[in-house]
């Protein structure tokens, strides 16, 4: 008798608080869920965050490789015998230089797409004029490189040439390819004017990095101008200056969305 009652008496209270609490209920459960929410579209976040950085590292080594160390090994400004004998004597590494180029720019072509996801939330007509300008360079730099496919193609013809015929076209791909590359920093730097201002806004991207990624937008408007009109622009003195804020800016936020991916607080705050 008195455990039937008590069994009675404690189904009446748990009747009772299930009828006066499912206000409650149903907020622990919408709570629950939006955490869950957030922390699920924050995860989504920092994965899109790494594979930008992933896709920017490929873009910043292979561009050091082809752009930068190849040349200063194999090329001598003025002198096309000289660059012939050290392309031929390093063919390996002129074709690596080449393959490195196509790399980057084929990395370059994704990069603005992904960042892009990241970034479209912040400003959607931003993150669009990012990627319109970073892709319009992919084409170009494509087509550059044919330059110096046309001298692998030189140096392995079957046709033997007078030697200064062909330091001669050796020269001319090599200026050709210069020309191109700098017609093609015109859209590298530009892009970085709506990424950095798409950084400094971000909230969870460091604000210095998208400050120097603005700089060097016109750090690279005006390594272009200086080429176009100042003759010998690159013995100038100003001119190994003039790269330093878009190569830190995109250097460090290569590194910080690889590293860090995106601040915690401020990407949960967005959500």
């Amino acid at each position: 008798m008195f455990t039937f009652a008590s069994r009675n008496f404690a189904l009446a209270i748990a009747y009772k608080w299930k009828r006066r609490t499912p206000c409650a209920q149903n907020s622990m459960s919408s709570e629950l869920a939006s955490v869950c929410e957030g922390e699920v579209e924050l995860q989504a976040t920092r994965r899109t965050a790494r594979v930008a950085g992933f896709l920017y590292l490929i873009v910043v080594v292979t561009g050091i490789f082809s752009i930068a160390y190849v040349p200063s090994q194999l090329e001598v400004p003025g002198d096309g015998a000289a660059t012939f004998s050290k392309i031929v004597a390093s063919e390996t590494l002129f074709r690596s230089g080449v393959v490195a180029g196509y790399v980057c720019y084929t990395a370059f072509l994704l990069l603005p797409l992904v960042l892009y996801k990241l970034l479209a939330p912040v400003s959607k007509q931003a993150a669009i004029y990012m990627a319109v300008l970073a892709i319009a360079s992919v084409p170009i730099s494509f087509v550059n490189l044919l330059h110096k496919v046309d001298i692998i193609t030189l140096i392995n013809r079957p046709v033997s040439l007078p030697p200064s015929v062909i330091h001669q076209e050796i020269a001319i791909a090599l200026a050709a390819y210069s020309s191109g590359l700098l017609v093609s920093k015109i859209f590298w730097g530009l892009w970085l004017l709506p990424f950095g201002y798409l950084v400094f806004k971000s909230q969870f991207l460091p604000k210095i990095l998208g400050l120097l990624l603005m700089a060097g937008c016109v750090g690279y408007v005006v390594g272009f101008l200086g080429g176009m009109l100042i003759p010998n622009y690159g013995s100038t003195v100003i001119a190994p200056y003039v790269p330093l804020p878009a190569t830190l800016g995109e250097i460090g936020t290569c590194l910080w969305l690889l590293i860090v991916g995106v601040r915690v607080r401020a990407a949960t705050s967005r959500s």
